[in-house]
């Protein structure tokens, strides 16, 4: 086995790091293409592991991926399966630290245990394996309150993690930018912005994708992010979806207009879907599909105060520099352009 690498580099700030060897999971992701650009900034060296295929609905070409991945080693194939991560990926090679972005883009109930945790698992087993010593993951706020398949997927892993010996690192981010990204049009083309119940059940606190790729890069060389779980939100307030389209129709110099969507249409979809769900996996997915959607319109993306039975927006740790208001202004003038939506659209 080759040893990882261990000479200093420079980053932007202008401070000396130990430069590490990195293997990148998920690398053609949302936040994982942010996270190869922080590591490769910084003079790390990094492998990123992708689908020869990848991207919504699988558009990214090899060629394409690596294009996107300039900087670092790209090599191919599927997560899912143990011996190709061993085999295509770490290659019985030497790294320093992992980095996993993975995560499913729908959620479905099968979808999310195959990636968000059995793929997790092939990858902690093979960094086992390549003598990894940190494994930085990217999980989620939202597990704190589980009741969705790919929430307690990922706990499930995020107990493997604590429990492998290794050290860890795992980022559970509150909301992306891009998440609330779904009505810039229909602002655009002068409709009203949707919300839930009166647009005050639930508030969070975005943080962008470099903000949140910076976060995690950082804790590769912070020793107070070891062995911990890290909760972690954007700059500035908490924001409830009226705010959000308050924000967004000042933006647009346009009086705020909003149209109320019952939570309890919810309700009916998942019982004729989980009904139909019995016969067909397809309609189960729907169902819990539908589950995703109620729980996101009612559950706030912040630290839950256990104690307090609430959430806590003075408890979410704040990172970064990046505001909504200043995404929403870029997207505005400029399109979703690299931001689309895919899964991520609920309108």
């Amino acid at each position: 086995m080759s040893d990882p690498a261990t000479t200093s580099a420079a980053t932007g700030t202008g401070l000396a790091v130990l430069r590490r060897r990195v293997f990148v999971a998920g690398a053609t992701g949302y936040i994982g293409q942010h996270v190869v650009r922080e590591l490769v900034m910084r003079g790390h060296e990094v492998v990123a592991f992708a689908r020869p295929r990848a991207g919504i609905g699988g558009i990214l070409t090899e060629t394409e991926i690596r294009r996107r991945l300039d900087g670092c080693e790209v090599r191919f194939g599927d997560v899912c399966d143990p011996a190709a991560v061993v085999t295509a990926g770490f290659r019985d090679e030497a790294f320093e630290a992992v980095v996993s972005c993975l995560g499913t883009r729908g959620g479905g109930v099968a979808d999310a245990w195959r990636v968000e945790f059995e793929a997790q698992r092939n990858l902690l087993e093979a960094a086992r394996r390549s003598q990894v010593r940190h494994f930085v993951q990217l999980s989620a706020i939202c597990v704190q309150k589980p009741k969705l398949a790919f929430q307690h997927a990922k706990l499930a892993f995020e107990r493997c993690l604590v429990e492998s010996g290794l050290d860890y690192s795992i980022v559970r981010p509150t909301a992306f930018f891009k998440s609330l990204a779904g009505q810039v049009e229909r602002v655009k083309a002068g409709k009203p912005f949707l919300v839930f119940g009166d647009g005050h059940l639930t508030a969070c606190t975005p943080i962008s994708e470099r903000d949140l790729a910076r976060y995690l890069v950082d804790c590769l060389s912070d020793p107070t992010r070891r062995n911990r779980i890290l909760p972690v939100g954007g700059s500035g307030p908490a924001l409830t979806p009226r705010a959000q389209g308050e924000l967004l129709f000042e933006l647009c110099g346009r009086p705020a207009r909003f149209r109320r969507v019952p939570v309890a249409a919810f309700g009916a979809a998942i019982a004729v879907l989980g009904a139909l769900g019995r016969w067909s996996p397809g309609m189960a997915d729907r169902a819990e599909f539908a589950r995703i959607g109620r729980y996101y319109a009612t559950e706030s993306m912040l630290v839950w105060n256990e104690r307090e039975g609430r959430y806590d927006a003075a408890a979410t740790p704040a990172f970064g520099a990046d505001t909504l208001r200043d995404f929403y202004a870029r997207v505005l003038r400029e399109g979703m352009a690299d931001q689309a939506l895919g899964d991520h659209a609920m309108f």
